[in-house]
């Protein structure tokens, strides 16, 4: 018998691929599923960037590339961070990367380990604790609450952060609960962050061009006194509907950029040219697509939220950002696990327990609104319906 580090028993997964074998297999014995659990955009990757790989393919773009990326497409990051944050950046200082999870891995693996803290929100991303065990440092969850938006707070995090922390995972727009740091928080926190110079922080902004009402994105990159302490998760998978392509990217501190070219010749060498092109396209051509998902995404959240929000035992909090909602199921009787279980085996409805991004989550389920508006509000249907004839079960 072979014997494997101990290290990956503290590796998690991510229950939301769980959720979606298990809504596909029920699909596959013919039963009706509604999918709101996986968090992927329901729209094709636009026409051009899918003709840019091809294109780059019948160029013979088919060899290793750099590193860290084509200098174009660095370039064209840089150029497309500068505009949406403000922040002169340094093509140099960008790492292209197989996805926004490797820049994750990346950063976690190079800051923890035994007799460190990581501080991460919660709920939120799983990946982020699952990494931090398995890196040995202690997870520190940072409870997020629903008063506050379910946005990190610079008092929070101030009472969070000890000697032994070495970096912070900040999440605006933020993933399972839509919450957005505001602007005037965010100054705040980066005022929290400056008095820690220690400690370096890993800013998830993924979903940063996915926000509404008006609300600005704060880009912690922005604040120049951080410069040496932030690095920046980004990609194309969320804003240009191209989470198959693996296209992700970093924006690293200047003393960090060449820890994170190691880290990717030791692990995938380069990612792939075409998909580079792809990226590069996207960046650079129409942005159409871009605001057409927004819109679809906002018109959707409004109604699902309005939809929950009439159902009896639950409340639902307009979320800010992404395309997610995080309603309040504490009325119905069910826990979080238990009433996911439920709506997909019973009703036919497929969303993740909170409880999947963080003991905090308890109380709260995860459903995506990218699906269509018809599919939203007929899975809010079933789920009412569900959630009526409970009732009436239990009461018979």
């Amino acid at each position: 018998m072979v014997t494997r580090a101990a290290a990956l028993d503290r590796l998690g997964t991510e229950s939301a691929f769980q959720v979606l074998a298990r809504a596909n297999a029920l699909a596959d014995q013919g039963r009706s599923i509604i999918n709101l659990g996986i968090g992927q955009p329901d729209f094709r990757t636009p026409e051009h960037v899918v003709e840019a790989a091809c294109k780059a393919l019948r160029d013979g773009h088919h060899g290793y590339t750099p590193a860290k990326g084509i200098p174009e497409l660095r370039a064209a990051v840089a150029d497309d961070v500068a505009a949406r944050t403000g922040a002169q950046v340094n093509p140099e200082h960008v790492v292209v990367v197989p996805g926004g999870k490797v820049t994750m891995f990346f950063a976690i693996t190079m800051f923890g380990e035994p007799g460190t803290e990581i501080v991460y929100p919660d709920p939120g991303f799983p990946i982020y604790e699952s990494l931090v065990r398995y890196s040995g440092a202690r997870p520190r969850p940072l409870a997020l609450r629903e008063q506050d938006g379910f946005a990190v707070t610079a008092d929070a995090l101030a009472g969070a952060i000890t000697a032994d922390t070495r970096m912070v995972i900040l999440n605006t727009p933020g993933n399972p609960t839509g919450g957005v740091i505001p602007r005037a928080e965010m100054d705040r926190i980066a005022g929290v962050l400056a008095r820690n110079p220690q400690t370096a922080v890993l800013s998830d902004e993924i979903y940063s061009r996915l926000i509404y009402d008006g609300q600005e994105h704060a880009s912690l990159l922005a604040y120049p006194e951080l410069r040496d302490q932030v690095i920046l998760l980004d990609g194309w998978s969320k804003t240009h509907a191209m989470t198959g392509w693996r296209l992700g990217f970093g924006v690293w501190p200047e003393a960090l950029v060449a820890d994170a070219e190691r880290l990717a010749i030791n692990s995938h060498s380069c990612v792939n040219a075409p998909a580079q092109h792809a990226g590069l396209a996207a960046l650079t051509g129409s942005q159409d697509h871009v605001a057409a998902m927004h819109a679809a995404f906002d018109d959707r959240r409004r109604a699902l939220v309005d939809r929950l929000n009439a159902i009896p035992g639950i409340t639902c909090p307009t979320p800010g950002g992404a395309f997610y909602a995080f309603p309040n199921i504490a009325g119905t009787g069910y826990g979080a696990k238990q009433l996911e279980t439920a709506l997909l085996e019973e009703a036919g409805v497929a969303t993740v327990a909170g409880t999947a991004f963080g003991a905090a989550g308890e109380g709260y389920l995860r459903l995506s609104y990218a699906n269509t508006k018809d599919n939203v509000l007929a899975a809010a249907e079933r789920i009412d319906a569900w959630l009526t004839g409970a009732r009436d079960r239990r009461s018979a």
